[in-house]
């Protein structure tokens, strides 16, 4: 197998997959925790729900568009593995007070004026705690991995990650919120112990004076960054395959309640099908591609994936209408003559996402100078953010202009197609300067 699972044995990747699982992990327990109490038990309309689950995805992605070239320069002029170690240290923190606004609602205490506040701002938090672990946990990977190695690595941290989104979210859906307050906190703690085992990665240039002001220097970061084809091709492609992801996470919820009459535990369901499906793409594209960065792949997935975009569409259509009274669980949900159909769909659209993503992640940090990756990632976080915002507007928009859930799906498959577009260009841009290395700052 050209998957190189040794790496999961060795100090160089270990104690960093396991951080980045763990820190994975707790944001999607929290959120999701957070989100199905508010959706399932607070509010009880579908704009309401729907515009709840866009601005707690809006916030936790606003970070990400403002803070990330701070967080790219920091990783490149600084060690980062000690980075890691602070920024585990803050999730602690951020853990706690998201812990209280989540035991204050449990216990129906200012439900509205102080809990969720507390919890939207701890998940603002939390999204200022991965813009800054964003660009460290792959630009080490080639600091820390040999060059054959830095696929393999990429989809291990891929597939680990959406593990850790498909434990997250199962726990956040089946365990009572008050249990989830003080597993959030735990997991944060174990969390900032393996971090310290992370083997030191110092900067790979010169020391420079950090820009502080956040606009001038993300338009700077992404100007320098994207002016290079394949670089700014490969952020393209990855930014509108990620847009699609925010629109699709928005409405998991608020469809499995109002169209599919399903609980919580089934919007779970989806959550978990959809990690499980990137999970398995993820392993299987190095497989295909035998450990060699390449785009070849790319375009083709994504068309797949906007295939089955398509089709959920159509079998969310097809499913019967059930009363907001008796909302289906899981064992009834499973059961119904469309779920087989619906949840193939699901991983269907999972797996191709999966296997398109990794590469063009792994294609980032490997085009570049390694004294740039940190940077590179950087400003791919920051044109992610951006369009998955966008994403996110488009889809409240729709919602408050009461175009049904059921209906927009069909927005993430033609943006689909511009996604293919982009990575076809970008593997003809690959062939045309194979072997050659960027050099941006």
């Amino acid at each position: 197998m050209t998957t190189n699972t040794h790496l999961l044995r060795q100090r160089r990747f270990l104690p960093l997959f396991v951080t980045q699982l763990l820190g994975a992990f707790n944001d999607n327990l929290y959120k999701n925790a957070m989100l199905l109490f508010v959706v399932y038990s607070v509010y009880n309309s579908e704009a309401q729900e729907a515009r709840f689950s866009a601005i707690a995805s809006g916030l936790f992605i606003l970070p990400f568009l403002l803070l990330s070239a701070l967080a790219g320069q920091l990783a490149d002029m600084r060690d980062k593995a000690r980075l890691i170690r602070i920024i585990k240290l803050c999730e602690v923190a951020i853990m706690l007070v998201g812990a209280g606004g989540l035991l204050l609602a449990w216990h129906r205490i200012s439900v509205e004026d102080v809990a969720i506040p507390l919890m939207l701002a701890a998940l603002l938090a939390m999204g200022v705690h991965s813009s800054f672990f964003g660009p460290i946990k792959y630009a080490i990977l080639p600091q820390h991995l040999k060059g054959e190695e830095v696929l393999a690595g990429t989809g291990l941290v891929e597939a680990g990650t959406y593990l850790a989104i498909l434990a997250g979210t199962v726990l956040a859906g089946f365990i009572p919120v008050q249990w989830a307050a003080l597993a959030v906190v735990v997991t944060a703690l174990v969390g900032l112990v393996s971090a310290q085992s992370v083997p030191p990665a110092p900067p790979m240039m010169a020391a420079q004076k950090i820009d502080y002001n956040i606009v001038r220097s993300s338009i700077q970061l992404v100007r320098m960054t994207m002016k290079h084809p394949r670089v700014f091709l490969a952020i393209a492609a990855i930014s509108v395959f990620w847009s699609v992801g925010a629109v699709l996470f928005i409405q998991f919820p608020p469809l499995a309640k109002n169209v599919l009459g399903a609980s919580k535990s089934v919007a779970s369901l989806f959550l978990v099908m959809f990690s499980i499906g990137v999970a398995i793409g993820s392993a299987s594209i190095n497989q295909l591609l035998h450990g060699k960065v390449s785009a070849r792949y790319a375009p083709l997935s994504v068309m797949v994936m906007a295939g089955f975009i398509v089709a959920f569409d159509w079998v969310c259509r097809m499913w019967p209408p059930h009363g907001r009274d008796n909302l289906l669980d899981v064992w009834t949900f499973v059961h119904q003559p469309l779920a087989l159909p619906l949840l193939g769909t699901l991983l269907g659209i999972a797996v191709a996402g999966g296997m398109f993503v990794v590469p063009l992640y792994a294609f980032l940090t490997t085009v570049v100078d390694k004294a740039e990756t940190s940077r590179t990632i950087a400003a791919n976080n920051i044109v992610n953010s951006f369009a998955m915002v966008i994403g996110s507007l488009v889809a409240v928009s729709l919602s408050a202009a009461g175009v049904p859930i059921v209906e927009q799906l069909l927005l993430g498959a033609g943006m689909c197609v511009v996604s293919a577009l982009m990575a076809w260009q970008l593997y003809r841009a690959e062939q045309a300067h194979a072997g050659e290395i960027e050099h941006t700052f």
